[in-house]
C-alpha cells in the first residue's frame, strides 16, 4: 500500500501517514456498519449478507485498479468497509451449524482459509505488482470476489429458520442472557488486539525492511514475509483447535498470547529480512490459535439466537484494531523509529494476556464454558 501511495503522487513522510489512512479507512466504516449487518443476518440469514458482501466488494476492490489519485483511493477503500462483512458471516454460520463440542476445531479449519487468504495474499500481490504492475492487484482481486460470489450463490448451504418477532432478542435481552459478561468483552478486546498487532506494520512493512538494506525485489520480499505468517497459521490452525476442545479453548488462548508476545517482541531485534521472516512464520502459530479460539469461545457462550450480532460486535472490535494498529503504526514509525512499532505492539499483547487472565480467574466456571 505505501508503494502504490507514493505512485499516486505522495511524497516524503506524508506516504507513512495516507498509508496509513488508505489501510484503516475500510475497516472504519465497517466498524460502524457491521453490528447493522449482523442484525440482519440474524433475521434473514448469514447466507444472503455473504453475498452481498462479496459481490459488492467486487466493484470496490476491483475499481481501485482505476483511481488517478489518493482520494478516489480512500473514498473507495472507505466505500468498502460499508459493503464488507463476508467473513463474520461465514463465521457466525460455520458457528451455528456445527455442534457445539466440535466448535473449536470447525472454527478452526475455517479460520485457517481466512488467515491464509489475508496473509498470503499479499505474496501473490507482490508477485504481480512486481511483474505487471501493481493496479492489476485489485484487478485480480475484483476477479477473486466475483468468484467467490459465484461459489456463495451455489456452493453453500444454510439451514435457517428465520424467527419470528415475538421470539427475536433485543440487545440487552440478548446480553441479559450471557452471564459471562466480563470474559465477552475480554474476547471482544482480544480481538481488537490481535488486529491492531497484524495491521500495525502493514503501512511501514515495505518501508522496514528498505531500511534493512533490501532493495532488489522489494515488492516480492514483503509479500513473501507477510505470507511466512499465513503459511504457519495454515499449518496449525485446525490442529490447535482440535487441541482448543480437548484442553479447553481458553487456556490455549492465554498460551497464544504469552507466546505471541515473546515473537512479536524479538520482531523488534531482527536485523536481516531473513531474521524477520522467520519470526514472522513463528508469530503465525499464535495466530492460528487465537482467531479460532476467540470465536470458539464467543460462540460456547452466546444463545444462538443472537449469535450474528454478536459475532459482528465483535467484528466491530477487530475493524477498530484494524483502524487503530496501521494509524498508531505509522505515527509510531516516523516519530520513534520503525522498531518502536513492534516494542509497543509487545506491551499490548502482554496487556490482553492480563486482562484475559484475570477474566478467566473470576469465572472458574471457566470449565462451565469449556463444557457446553
Amino acid at each position: 500500500m505505501s508503494l502504490f501511495v507514493e505512485e499516486l503522487g505522495v511524497k516524503g513522510h506524508m506516504v507513512d501517514l495516507y498509508a496509513g489512512i488508505a489501510v484503516s479507512s475500510s475497516a472504519m466504516t465497517a466498524a460502524f456498519l457491521s453490528p447493522v449487518w449482523g442484525s440482519l443476518a440474524d433475521k434473514y440469514g448469514r447466507k444472503p449478507m455473504m453475498i452481498r458482501a462479496a459481490l459488492a466488494m467486487t466493484f470496490t476492490m476491483g475499481g481501485m485498479a482505476f483511481v488517478p489519485n489518493i482520494f478516489w483511493l480512500i473514498a473507495l477503500r472507505l466505500l468498502n468497509g460499508v459493503f464488507s462483512g463476508y467473513v463474520p458471516n461465514s463465521t457466525a454460520l460455520i458457528a451455528s451449524q456445527a455442534p457445539k463440542k466440535y466448535s473449536g476445531y470447525a472454527l478452526g479449519t475455517l479460520s485457517t482459509g481466512v488467515v491464509a487468504g489475508t496473509l498470503m495474499g499479499p505474496l501473490l500481490g507482490g508477485v504481480i505488482a512486481q511483474t505487471l504492475g501493481m493496479r492489476d492487484v485489485f484487478l485480480l482481486v475484483g476477479f477473486f470476489l466475483a468468484l467467490v460470489t459465484l461459489l456463495t450463490i451455489f456452493g453453500v448451504r444454510e439451514d435457517f429458520q428465520p424467527m419470528s418477532k415475538e421470539k427475536q432478542l433485543g440487545t440487552k435481552e440478548l446480553l441479559a442472557k450471557i452471564p459471562q459478561k466480563s470474559i465477552l468483552f475480554g474476547l471482544f478486546l482480544t480481538s481488537m488486539v490481535i488486529q491492531m498487532v497484524a495491521q500495525s506494520i502493514a503501512p511501514i512493512l515495505t518501508l522496514y525492511i528498505r531500511s534493512m538494506g533490501q532493495s532488489e525485489n522489494l515488492m516480492f520480499i514483503s509479500g513473501l514475509i507477510v505470507s511466512a505468517m499465513g503459511i504457519s497459521s495454515i499449518l496449525a490452525s485446525s490442529h490447535l483447535g482440535k487441541l482448543g476442545d480437548k484442553m479447553g479453548n481458553h487456556r490455549l488462548l492465554l498460551m497464544a498470547l504469552l507466546y505471541s508476545f515473546v515473537i512479536y517482541f524479538l520482531c523488534a531485534w531482527a536485523r536481516t529480512p531473513i531474521e524477520l521472516g522467520i519470526l514472522r512464520f513463528l508469530f503465525g502459530l499464535g495466530t492460528g490459535a487465537l482467531l479460532p479460539g476467540v470465536s470458539s469461545l464467543l460462540n460456547k457462550i452466546t444463545p444462538k439466537e443472537g449469535i450474528s450480532r454478536i459475532f459482528s460486535y465483535n467484528q466491530t472490535f477487530f475493524y477498530i484494531g484494524g483502524v487503530v494498529g496501521p494509524l498508531m503504526g505509522s505515527t509510531i514509525a516516523v516519530s520513534l523509529g520503525y522498531h518502536w512499532v513492534f516494542y509497543t505492539t509487545a506491551a499490548m499483547v502482554l496487556l490482553d494476556f492480563f486482562v484475559m487472565f484475570i477474566c478467566f480467574r473470576k469465572y472458574l466456571g471457566v470449565k462451565e464454558i469449556s463444557a457446553r
